[in-house]
């Protein structure tokens, strides 16, 4: 913002860009607040989700997303299981 203010004070583009970057930044901070942190919000509460796994109705594992084709290629591996039961 000084940057801004210092040296482009008639950059009117400019400030406007910064301006809604700062606002986008804000949002994402107080809803980071709101989720106490976490990026995401949690869809089952992590109580319902450990008693699934040990009842056996929820698998636990690891998600890989392809860095290179993350929109078509991925695999869940699972805890627990050796590499040849994973299929």
């Amino acid at each position: 913002q000084n940057y801004l203010d210092n040296f482009w004070p008639d950059l009117k583009a400019a400030h406007e860009l910064f301006d809604s970057i700062a606002q986008a930044r804000r949002e994402r901070e107080s809803e980071s607040q709101e989720n106490h942190g976490k990026e995401y919000p949690e869809h089952l509460p992590v109580e319902v989700l450990e008693a699934g796994i040990k009842s056996g109705r929820y698998l636990q594992g690891t998600l890989n997303v392809n860095k290179h084709r993350a929109q078509l290629e991925a695999f869940v591996r699972l805890q627990g299981l050796s590499s040849k039961d994973s299929g």
